[in-house]
């Protein structure tokens, strides 16, 4: 097995996993009719792009309290995340929602490692 130092946040699979369903996002989201650029394309915009910000943060944190808050608070956006996903496919927007819907539950299992990982450590 390799086990690659973690020395950035850009390390962390949990975060290339999150910070690659943000790129898949904005490249869908440009395709939502021009009514939803304001509302529901930007509202998944910025739900998706909360959770990498969130593993960022709680990264740089040295105490594990702060480190699981931003963590918890990164797992908390995916549930966001699916619900404007869902809203996307019933209103016709989102093309292949069950791909990117699997996608969150895959960082969501690694978030709650990693959570894990920091509250028994």
């Amino acid at each position: 097995m390799n086990s690659k130092k973690v020395e950035s946040f850009r390390d962390l699979v949990v975060w290339q996993k999150s910070h690659d369903l943000t790129r898949e996002i904005y490249k869908t989201t440009v395709k939502f009719p021009k009514r939803e650029h304001n509302s529901l394309a930007k509202q998944l915009r910025e739900s998706a792009t909360s959770i990498p910000i969130n593993i960022a943060l709680g990264f740089k944190k040295r105490g594990r309290n702060a480190k699981v808050h931003y963590y918890r608070t990164a797992l908390s956006t995916i549930e966001e995340v699916r619900y404007y996903l869902i809203l996307s496919d019933d209103l016709g927007h989102y093309k292949n929602v069950e791909g990117i819907l699997e996608e969150c539950d895959i960082i969501e299992k690694m978030l709650k490692r990693l959570i894990r990982a920091n509250v028994s450590s």
